[in-house]
């Protein structure tokens, strides 16, 4: 049996069948993407079981950690190497998990992932209010919010249609793309929320006052449909523009397109070896594969031999000499940082 390989979750098939899951980060913009770091995902089954850990070689340290915590070990080891990214996007699978969302704030990382419609939230305009104290003995009572937080599906149906605006975010191959979106700040609720903040504020100031921090929270919501169809949080600076939430939010469609070209076009998941280390060394094969096609689609081409525009009568460096090739890198470098770059959390499954 080929390392890892286990009855989970498979996003190919959207059910649960034998396959390996990894985590990985990608550096994106809406042109180019590129995965930085891998992680496969060793199921609980695995990590337990000597027989099989000996015959696919994974190594002693290598224990069972769950996915969000491998994104975060990654994104570690990419700040190590001075590459911390300005912000990070995912699927609902990542941003519905509050964990990750605190993880990525504690690390001064700005964040848009989707997350699901059931996600919970209070309006920003709520307060917490300390129930009356019954006598004068104990513990003051910890402030509460008076209603139960709502799905982030009923805020969003609350605000109406006419809170919605349309706004594009890129030009496809037919057209600029563009849906109705709206942006309002929200504060997230949820035990996972709540008991960080609770436990920091105690051991701070021994007292929590029971507001929770508030967020972005950017709904879509197409002009054909009966009702929003996506959401997302983003911890983004109140004066962000809806605009730029936007493209952050879309720019993971780069991730998926490009994920189809390494799983069809290169073969990412028809590794057919056992260890961890051959894994390991074909998904590293399969990554460099990918940036050389893709620095190749982003390259401008060499003008055809005899055309109008090679014709001179002084010698002219072509565009594969070393310096020219130096000055297209330099010229792509630029103009990437001219854009703000996302770094996209995904799981591969095969």
């Amino acid at each position: 049996m080929s390392v890892a390989v286990a009855p989970q979750y498979c996003g190919a098939l959207g059910k649960r069948a034998n396959c390996q899951v990894a985590v990985s980060v990608h550096a994106a913009t809406d042109t180019a993407s590129c995965p930085l770091q891998w992680r496969l995902f060793l199921p609980k089954e695995w990590a337990s079981d000597t027989d099989r850990r000996t015959a696919t070689r994974i190594p002693p340290e290598i224990t069972h950690r769950e996915k969000w915590r491998l994104a975060l070990d990654m994104l570690d080891t990419l700040a190590g190497w001075g590459m911390t990214p300005p912000a990070v996007v995912a699927d609902a699978a990542y941003g519905t998990n509050a964990h990750l969302r605190a993880s990525l704030a504690d690390r001064g990382i700005d964040y848009v992932p989707a997350v699901r419609a059931d996600v919970t939230a209070h309006p920003f305009d709520a307060e917490p209010k300390a129930p009356d104290r019954n006598g004068h003995i104990g513990c003051w009572p910890q402030p509460r919010y008076r209603h139960r937080a709502s799905s982030v599906a009923a805020l969003a149906a609350g605000l109406g249609r006419e809170a919605f605006t349309t706004v594009a975010w890129r030009q496809g191959t037919r057209g600029e793309l563009r849906s109705r979106f709206a942006a309002v700040r929200v504060r997230p609720a949820g035990k996972a929320v709540e008991r960080p903040i609770r436990t920091a504020a105690s051991a701070e100031q021994g007292w929590w006052d029971g507001i929770l921090p508030d967020c972005w929270l950017l709904v879509e919501w197409p002009e054909d449909a009966e009702a929003p169809t996506d959401y997302w949080l983003s911890n983004l600076s109140k004066d962000t523009a809806i605009a730029d939430l936007v493209r952050l939010a879309k720019v993971r469609w780069r991730i998926e397109h490009d994920y189809r070209e390494l799983k069809h076009g290169l073969g990412l998941d028809h590794f057919e070896g056992r260890s961890w280390s051959g894994w390991h060394h074909h998904v590293t094969l399969v990554t460099a594969a990918h940036a050389f096609l893709t620095e190749q689609r982003l390259t401008p081409k060499a003008p055809a031999p005899g055309s109008l525009s090679t014709r001179s009568s002084t010698p002219s460096k072509t565009s594969c000499s070393p310096d020219s090739r130096q000055r297209r890198l330099i010229m792509f470098e630029a103009a990437t940082r001219r854009r703000r770059m996302a770094a996209s959390l995904s799981r591969a499954s095969g």
